[in-house]
């Protein structure tokens, strides 16, 4: 496995998921939606997180987030790691736009530096050696967190205890049923152990 190419949210309304993402965050083909209507409750088990060079990117996303429609679950602000907020979007899919920097370094802008899907898994070291398999390298790992060394994917992949990633998206960890994603990539298909599907990039 080499890319992530997309990653597919299942919503119950794909017009509305799409304007709600073109307006919020313009991601192009990197996200894309399709309808279903799988019974899903509570915290789904993931989290996108759009990683972005300064401040008043972070507040310029998060904003057009919650004009669209979005739902703020932590407000943006500052902490260890630099400055971030969390919404929900009106399909329940929850994002995380942040930055490591505390102050901006040029004018207001939109550019997302990189998109990163995290997932909750049940035992983070079974999830790593899974992955690991398939042929993707650690990057970084720390706690109860890892990250994959992915340069060239469109899409970054990390995976993070469930309780540990609810706490920093600002929900309980409670949930049942489906997570309401697919990942695109050049190593589909199969189901990981935490039963996220992963299907064949498609153009």
């Amino acid at each position: 496995m080499t890319a992530i190419e997309s990653v597919t949210l299942e919503v119950p309304d794909p017009t509305a998921a799409t304007a709600f993402y073109d307006a919020a965050f313009g991601l192009g083909p990197r996200v894309r939606v399709r309808a279903s209507d799988a019974p899903t409750d509570g915290f789904r088990g993931f989290t996108l997180s759009l990683v972005v060079s300064q401040p008043s990117t972070v507040n310029n996303l998060i904003d057009s987030a919650v004009e669209a429609g979005a739902t703020t679950l932590k407000p943006v602000a500052k902490s260890l790691w630099g400055v971030g907020g969390v919404v929900q979007a009106p399909d329940g899919a929850i994002w995380k736009v942040a930055t490591s920097a505390t102050k901006d370094s040029g004018p207001a802008a939109r550019e997302v530096d990189k998109i990163v899907l995290l997932m909750a898994v049940a035992d983070v070291s079974a999830s790593k050696r899974f992955y690991a398999d398939r042929g993707l390298s650690v990057g970084k790992t720390f706690g109860k967190y890892v990250e994959f060394a992915m340069p060239s994917s469109p899409v970054q992949l990390g995976l993070y205890a469930r309780r540990a990633l609810a706490k920093d998206a600002g929900v309980s960890p409670d949930g049942t049923g489906s997570h309401r994603l697919a990942i695109g990539s050049d190593a589909g298909p199969f189901t990981d152990p935490d039963g996220f599907a992963w299907e064949p990039a498609s153009a």
